[in-house]
């Protein structure tokens, strides 16, 4: 399981195809519109009978500034106003929720993120909080993973202090690179210093993690100076990181329609960065989880994947996918039992709808038993990179090589390839594969034929 990952240049280039993300199985992508509001207090009566922990997950659309590279649902504005009405609305549907679920459901996690979060006032973020709590179970001895999404430029030691007392004691910084042609070719200025400050607040106020974003394949990064921003990034110590592949879709995002795409480094170079990047942090002690993350050995992630407990929700790699996850806010989703669903995703529809008390709900997806096989098994080899036949079998009454006998040459090839390992007990995702473990989950992927391949980045 420890074993380094190893850099197979030939593979990647066979194995490097475009596809999802998965976190969650079904995508996003198969959501759709006969899912509403019934299916959601449905799922909501489900939860509260389980009484199962949750985990909320609160969106907050605003920032001052545009970050070109930038595919999050947001609203660019420096009317700090505009949050008002929107934060009204929010209360209504915490409320709204709340009233369908148990005060006994704890809420384990908790994760706000954007837009920049910070974009709050003290008291905006204050009384949200407060809202929070008087409708959400939500715990007060600081054992929760409570966390926020910070961006440097909007945060000093005073907002740091406030989110603290408020129960937060997870930061994710936005940083993305520290260089000053590529920051503006991005329209993201920001020092090392104003990142610098926010940690060491982070740290000082004993906050129990530190994240901090990394993108690789923005305009006018090289190699060279990719990889001086990764040693400075290493000096600050962050417990994990998450390194992002720059997917360019200006067709899809309308701010990246500013970034000259001539100014792109080519494929070459950018698998160069990943390369660089993997070599400095195992060099410095990370392990690499999947999918773009890498931890310190000691962190929670790193020890879940050693214990195989490891799972993976909306917001990435977790240690509490067994939680059912309650998105609030804009564009927000919810995994509840086998419900996906999603708010409206345009900010006046979702405000007109909560205006009338209802709820926001616009589409989404309730799992049948082929999805949950599936989901099982993606699951397995994204967090753990193994998967057994036998659990899968005992858990859903099948017969492995059975049900899955249409994929079976597929996998013969990647194993022929070295990518895994194939036996009649399960599979091993080896050391070459483990950064194309998107390529090997596609193969279970029974939506993904029908799918338009564009919607998605490469695996690398």
């Amino acid at each position: 399981m420890l074993d380094a990952i190893r850099w197979d240049t030939d593979l990647i280039r066979r194995y490097d195809l475009a596809g999802p993300r998965y976190t969650s199985y079904p995508t996003a992508v198969q959501f759709h519109s006969q899912v509403g509001t019934f299916d959601l207090l449905h799922a909501l009566r489900e939860s509260r009978k389980a009484l199962r922990p949750l985990s909320l997950y609160v969106h907050v659309p605003f920032c001052a500034n545009i970050c070109y590279y930038c595919a999050c649902n947001k609203v660019i504005t420096k009317d700090r106003g505009r949050a008002l009405p929107y934060l009204q609305r929010l209360e209504q549907e915490i409320q709204l929720i709340a009233c369908h679920l148990d005060p006994g459901q704890k809420v384990e996690q908790l994760h706000f993120g954007g837009g920049t979060p910070t974009f709050l006032s003290h008291d905006e973020l204050r009384q949200l909080m407060g809202h929070l709590r008087q409708h959400f179970n939500l715990l007060d001895d600081d054992s929760g993973d409570y966390g926020i999404e910070i961006d440097p430029r909007e945060a000093d030691w005073s907002t740091m202090g406030l989110l603290r007392e408020l129960g937060f004691n997870r930061v994710s910084i936005g940083l993305q690179d520290l260089d000053p042609a590529v920051q503006r070719a991005v329209n993201r200025l920001q020092s090392l210093e104003e990142t610098r400050a926010v940690i060491e607040a982070a740290r000082t106020l004993q906050f129990r993690s530190i994240n901090i974003d990394l993108i690789y394949g923005l305009p006018k990064q090289t190699p060279d100076n990719f990889a001086r921003t990764v040693e400075e990034v290493i000096n600050l110590q962050p417990d994990r990181l998450s390194v992002f592949n720059y997917a360019h879709l200006p067709e899809r995002f309308m701010p990246q329609r500013r970034i000259n795409s001539h100014e792109l480094p080519a494929p070459a170079e950018k698998l160069q960065m990943l390369q660089r990047t993997i070599e400095q942090l195992t060099a410095a002690g990370y392990r690499y989880i999947g999918m773009d993350h890498f931890a310190l050995p000691d962190d929670e992630l790193a020890i879940a994947q050693e214990e195989s407990t490891l799972q993976r929700n909306f917001q990435g790699y977790t240690t509490h996918g067994h939680c059912d996850l309650i998105g609030l806010g804009v564009s927000a989703i919810s995994q509840i039992g086998d419900l996906y669903c999603q708010n409206s995703s345009d900010l006046n529809q979702y405000q007109n709808l909560l205006g009338g008390a209802q709820l926001a709900t616009s589409r989404g997806l309730v799992c049948n038993q082929d999805d949950r096989v599936r989901r099982a098994v993606i699951q397995q080899l994204i967090c753990n990179f193994s998967l057994d036949f036998e659990a899968i079998e005992q858990q859903f009454n099948i017969d492995f090589r059975g049900y899955f006998g249409e994929l079976w040459p597929q996998l013969q090839a990647m194993a022929e390839d070295g990518l895994i390992k194939l036996s009649n007990e399960g599979i091993e995702v080896l050391p070459a594969g483990r950064l194309l473990v998107r390529s090997v989950c596609m193969v279970f992927d029974t939506y993904l034929e029908q799918q338009n391949r564009q919607r998605f980045s490469r695996v690398i």
